[in-house]
């Protein structure tokens, strides 16, 4: 049940953005302010209010779930402060996917806390979208839990919340999914340890060995692939789970990135999708010679001037963009120095 197709229409400062024959890892590349963090946002709240709806004791209908969850992504003081901009704009939005069902709904600037979806085919979801920001939650997650969910504050949005619910499960014990089990011995071994949940002190630790360390002295990075473990050691995330990273080269070295991607890429095979939003280079770059190297199409999206956005294949080569081009320049520079020595 992955997304096929979505269409933003005046949704913040995404003017207009479509997507067509989305695939198994989608990019998302852009100056600042561009829309590309609400573009995840957007379609995290969507899948993720497929998944909340009619689970449990919660009965809530997904019009009031949907609102919700816009409502506590954005932390909008009203749900119509979302939409552009301008005399007479209506936020539109139309999320279809690959088994048929869509998500279409639409709401003007005097729209508080409500929302009313239009009818379709609407198929709920059992599997579980989970939003990786940049920033790691681990050291934070008492205070995100309490902000969020005991104080109904604004602060820490709904993507951080849910993502701290999602780490609290227990690690399965048992056989995992393979592909699941391969990554997680790549995770951990890019760090030479995991990051556990110590119930007898009530805070999450690094484990080296036999050695325990406090996840406030842990190094960014290792409790960013931390998190990414746990869910899929606890097994919140399933082959049909949807991921939006934001920024996943955040705090990572190079070679961490690399192998990050090439485990996102075998994820993506067991039919986890992703959605990933970046300003690196070395992001695109390594995206590109695997979408080269196994023949996988990979819709990039591009934000261009004046509100515009462009979707090509990352197949089909680098895009024209300025991350690009200022890494050329940059060469293009290095070799004048040279040229002068």
């Amino acid at each position: 049940m992955a997304i096929k197709s979505f269409n933003l229409q005046n949704f913040g400062p995404l003017v207009s953005i479509q997507g067509d024959n989305l695939g198994k890892i989608n990019l998302i590349i852009g100056a600042n302010s561009t829309g590309k963090t609400f573009l995840l946002k957007a379609l995290y709240s969507v899948m993720r209010s497929l998944e909340e709806c009619n689970r449990g004791d919660d009965r809530r209908t997904f019009d009031e779930v949907l609102s919700d969850k816009l409502y506590w992504t954005f932390q909008a003081g009203k749900l119509g402060e979302l939409v552009t901009k301008g005399a007479n704009n209506r936020l539109q939005c139309l999320v279809s996917m690959r088994d048929t069902s869509s998500i279409d709904f639409e709401f003007g600037q005097d729209t508080t806390k409500k929302i009313v979806v239009a009818e379709s085919e609407r198929n709920y979801r059992v599997d579980n979208s989970v939003f990786l920001p940049p920033k790691e939650v681990l050291s934070l997650s008492k205070v995100i839990l309490k902000s969020g969910l005991q104080d109904r504050a604004f602060g820490f949005d709904a993507t951080y919340v849910d993502l701290v619910v999602a780490l609290q499960s227990p690690l399965q014990r048992g056989r995992n999914y393979d592909n699941f089990s391969n990554s997680r011995q790549k995770l951990e071994g890019m760090f030479s340890g995991r990051i556990e949940f110590d119930a007898s002190s009530d805070k999450w630790i690094y484990k080296q060995g036999n050695s325990k360390f406090s996840i406030n002295t842990t190094a960014e990075g290792i409790k960013k692939i931390g998190i990414f473990d746990t869910l899929l050691g606890n097994r919140y995330l399933t082959p049909e789970s949807v991921i939006f990273i934001d920024e996943p080269e955040s705090a990572l070295h190079p070679t961490a990135i690399s192998q990050l991607l090439d485990i996102i890429l075998a994820l993506a095979e067991s039919n986890i999708q992703f959605f990933i939003a970046t300003h690196s280079y070395f992001v695109i770059k390594k995206l590109y010679i695997l979408a080269r190297g196994n023949k996988l199409s990979l819709p990039v999206f591009i934000a261009k001037q004046n509100n515009q956005w462009q979707q090509t294949d990352l197949f089909d080569g680098m895009p024209e963009n300025e991350i690009i081009n200022e890494s050329i320049r940059l060469y293009e520079a290095e070799l004048d120095t040279l040229e002068w020595e």
